[in-house]
């Protein structure tokens, strides 16, 4: 069944349901050949080339099938992903450059959830899509870390979700106006900031409010 931004089926059910029963194999069958997101390629391209023999580490939060894997290994970072669903990280280990990467030791991948998660230091944490799924209670907590984990010149890639977002009426979700998002980053110099305020508008997808912050920033 396709969507119609500007009509939408009376019949289709509001994004806040669909997303409450979110088919994450069918997210990760849709995601499939699709390139990395294009916040991690900016900041690897401002990161520019690294020393392999001396690799840094990135984490990939929330990593899913290891769609942004891929090009962190490829630009010579070792890695440490995780992710809470078990799918997800089967389609990871089955893909040959990170099998390849586990292998070697450039790559960890742990399964847990926003809850638990430990976060090691790093030059690069990457979260794309991710964070928004982390429960409000425990988003403070999740974000001390990232920052905690970050050096003065590392950078975070990734999006969070803003306040006039359709799923902003999940409690099971966070949430942030502009203004709360723009004050996570009051220590880092803001090198890419984009905020995507828009309809639905891919053929098959729920219809729903997108309310998006396109993130890359340099920890100062």
């Amino acid at each position: 069944m396709t969507s119609d931004p500007a009509n939408p089926d009376p019949h289709q059910a509001p994004a806040h349901e669909a997303a409450e029963r979110r088919d994450w194999s069918a997210y990760f069958d849709r995601m499939e050949g699709k390139p990395p997101r294009a916040t991690l390629l900016r900041a690897l391209e401002k990161f520019g080339s690294v020393d392999r023999s001396d690799a840094p580490l990135a984490v990939d939060l929330g990593c899913g099938a290891g769609q942004d894997l891929v090009a962190i290994l490829e630009n010579g970072w070792r890695a440490w992903a995780c992710d809470s669903n078990p799918d997800g990280l089967a389609r990871l280990r089955a893909r040959r450059a990170c099998a390849d990467a586990i292998s070697d030791g450039r790559l960890t991948v742990v399964e847990t959830d926003f809850q638990s998660v430990r976060i090691p230091p790093a030059t690069l944490i990457n979260a794309s899509f991710s964070l928004p799924f982390c429960p409000p209670d425990h988003f403070p907590a999740l974000w001390s870390q990232i920052d905690a984990a970050l050096p003065p010149g590392g950078r975070f890639s990734g999006q969070l979700f803003g306040d006039r977002d359709d799923w902003a009426l999940l409690d099971d979700r966070t949430h942030l106006t502009r203004a709360e998002t723009l004050a996570l980053f009051d220590e880092y110099i803001l090198e890419h900031f984009e905020e995507e305020d828009r309809p639905s508008s891919h053929a098959g997808e729920h219809h729903k409010h997108w309310h998006i912050f396109h993130i890359v920033a340099r920890k100062r």
